[in-house]
């Protein structure tokens, strides 16, 4: 069969803007220095507005697995909601330039559109203030049944989203009509275990490649990858638990292999990195790679995301592989 994409990646559509700023500015501004923090729609347009120098990137970490694979040459495509505002227009924006094609809802009237807003102090501490407005009113509804792809990949964290579990629902059905792949990554431990019932359900009904760390796959009920295997591999193709500077390991019914860790340079910020090893990971699997092929391509991938501030690559991801190969 013929798919329009590679990867269709749904979730929760999220504007970066990064703003340097020094700690009179956090004071000013009664932001608490090193924290991560959910605010209000007011709360945020005051501090969009005040942000000095901003630079803003689409974001979101399904966002970023399709700008990932992008910029590796597969065809992506990305769901989300964002508002029809100039941060919605933006974000839009962003992903076309990168050839990401945007497959979400762009609301006529509700809250403003998603951004999160992270200040850098000269320390390189990031403060950051996180408003979910419309990313959260994506519905099933919004996920078009026309559009096919080799895989749909969920981001976990989309489950907390009011509609999240119609919109798995919604994805899966897709799936199944049009011949496509259900990847899902668990995206937090805390996730896991809110929503435990029903997201293990859904993975032994529904998902092909499951990726998770550690502490994501223990939520799950699994203290190894080896337990997982022993208990889903009947149902899921492909399970990857991450080890950050471990590596990875990839199980499957046949096979389980692992590969190292792969920073490209300097370790600075991790912030991004499994979005970028699922981008590589489903990239390989899309193109016919071998799992520990896909596997490598993913901690390259990981491997250059993790030796800048940021979630977006700044070297030729397509380079570093074939210099691996």
């Amino acid at each position: 069969m013929t798919f329009d994409f590679d990867v269709l990646c749904v979730g929760n559509a999220i504007m970066d803007v990064l703003s340097p700023c020094d700690d009179a500015f956090l004071k000013d501004h009664n932001i608490e220095k090193g924290g991560m923090n959910l605010i209000d729609e007011a709360r945020a347009l005051s501090l969009y507005e005040a942000m000095p120098e901003p630079t803003q990137q689409s974001g979101g970490s399904a966002a970023n697995s399709a700008y990932g694979l992008a910029c590796l040459g597969g065809r992506a495509a990305f769901a989300g909601q964002v508002a029809a505002d100039p941060v919605g227009d933006a974000f839009i924006a962003d992903l076309q330039a990168a050839n990401v094609h945007f497959a979400g809802r762009q609301a006529q009237d509700g809250p403003a559109t998603a951004r999160s807003m992270i200040f850098v102090t000269p320390d390189t501490i990031r403060s950051m203030n996180t408003f979910l407005g419309s990313s959260l009113h994506l519905n099933a509804d919004h996920l078009s049944n026309s559009i096919t792809a080799k895989y749909i990949y969920l981001e976990g964290y989309l489950f907390d989203a009011p509609k999240g579990p119609e919109i798995f629902q919604k994805a899966a059905e897709i799936a199944a009509a049009t011949g496509g792949k259900i990847a899902l990554s668990l995206s937090d431990a805390w996730c896991v275990e809110r929503h435990f019932d029903a997201l293990g359900e859904f993975i032994e009904e529904h998902v092909s490649i499951l990726f998770s760390n550690h502490d994501e796959i223990k939520a799950l009920g699994y203290d190894t990858i080896f337990d997982a295997s022993d208990a889903l591999n009947e149902v899921v193709d492909d399970i990857i638990v991450t080890q950050g500077e471990a590596g990875a390991m990839v199980a499957t019914s046949e096979q389980t292999v692992s590969v190292p860790a792969m920073p490209v340079g300097e370790v600075v910020d991790t912030t991004g990195a499994g979005d970028l090893f699922a981008a590589g990971y489903l990239y390989g699997k899309s193109t016919g790679a071998d799992i520990l092929s896909a596997a490598e391509y993913a901690s390259i991938c990981a491997g250059e995301i993790i030796c800048h501030f940021g979630a977006r690559p700044q070297s030729d991801l397509k380079e570093h592989i074939s210099r691996y190969k």
